[in-house]
């Protein structure tokens, strides 16, 4: 489930949502994506408090995230501390917390129903072929519609959080997000003058 495509007003749009719990200071591997150079740095717990989720919840969110941003030849949800972001942002949003402790719920029953085992207890092959039957529309079964739902928001949530850590920036290696210490110089030191560059055209 790798291969994330977020246009540049989407991670706008993200940027804007994840900068309110930036200056969170319990996260342990999380961070926000646009901090300065020049800020002082804050020394991050060795591990991570979830706020909202319980332990087994929130171990269930760092596998589920696993699953959508992968860690292989690239870094991914795991390297950017996603859950940690969807712990905090989830401890913000009363309907956010009930959306996404009603789909785990949904998503452990479902396991028992289908393998006899909660999700976190099944083989990895078995955890990505029963979300694949919520992720793809042509997988869609009747009774599915919660799972499906719940999966858009964890996936929405995983990509929002990766995308906006300072791991996820350096992956999408967007120039207009970059911020500089000190102005870059110019990169044709041989023309200074820019007379090799071709003129607008009306």
């Amino acid at each position: 489930m790798a291969g994330q495509n977020v246009e540049r007003r989407e991670i706008l749009r993200m940027l804007s949502m994840a900068a309110g719990v930036a200056a969170f200071p319990g996260f342990s591997k999380w961070g926000f994506a646009c901090g300065h150079a020049g800020d002082l740095a804050q020394i991050k717990p060795a591990v991570y408090q979830p706020v909202f989720f319980t332990p087994k919840e929130f171990a269930l969110i760092e596998r589920l995230a696993a699953i959508i941003i992968p860690t292989d030849e690239t870094p991914g949800a795991d390297d950017a501390g996603v859950a940690e972001f969807i712990d905090l942002m989830t401890s913000r949003d009363p309907d956010l917390q009930h959306r996404l402790r009603s789909g785990l719920e949904w998503l452990n029953a479902r396991s028992m129903q289908s393998h006899a085992n909660p999700f976190l207890a099944l083989a990895p092959q078995q955890q990505i072929a029963l979300l694949e039957l919520l992720a793809y529309k042509k997988n869609l079964r009747a009774g599915e519609e919660q799972g499906r739902e719940f999966f858009g928001l964890i996936r929405e949530y995983t990509i929002m959080g990766f995308y906006t850590s300072e791991v996820g920036l350096k992956e999408l290696d967007f120039p207009g997000l970059r911020f500089y210490a000190e102005s870059p110089a110019c990169p044709h030191q041989d023309d200074p003058e820019h007379r090799h560059v071709q003129p607008a055209q009306a």
